[in-house]
């Protein structure tokens, strides 16, 4: 069950984050295209994401883990490639959807847990 509320709050925020960038599109912002979205990506940081950040510690660390934000970008973008439905014009827009994604996850993981009375917002 946790896991199913996880993966509604990841699809709400991936239509926010949709919604508020002009180059990021989902067709018709469907909630469906979003939930496959919110899929994928869970699959790619749970599987791909890993072996990239292996493969590439030397210029992480000489980035100072900046290196891990591009992954996040090719992570988006590899989900857009994947997904009908899901398109990001390029890789700054790729880049810009993860941070702000990230965020609103964030906000409505915070809002979450304060309605469980888990969080001490």
């Amino acid at each position: 069950m946790k896991f199913l509320i996880q993966l509604v709050i990841s699809t709400l925020a991936v239509l926010i984050s949709a919604y508020l960038l002009p180059h990021v599109d989902i067709d018709d912002n469907s909630f469906l295209t979003a939930l496959v979205v919110a899929a994928v990506l869970s699959f790619l940081n749970a599987v791909v994401k890993p072996i990239m950040i292996i493969l590439t510690i030397p210029i992480t660390v000489f980035t100072l883990g900046f290196f891990l934000l591009v992954i996040n970008a090719l992570m988006i973008m590899l989900a857009a490639k994947i997904v009908d439905g899901f398109h990001v014009d390029g890789f700054w827009w790729a880049l810009l959807f993860s941070l702000i994604l990230s965020l609103v996850t964030s906000v409505l993981e915070g809002i979450k847990k304060r309605d469980d009375g888990d969080g001490s917002i």
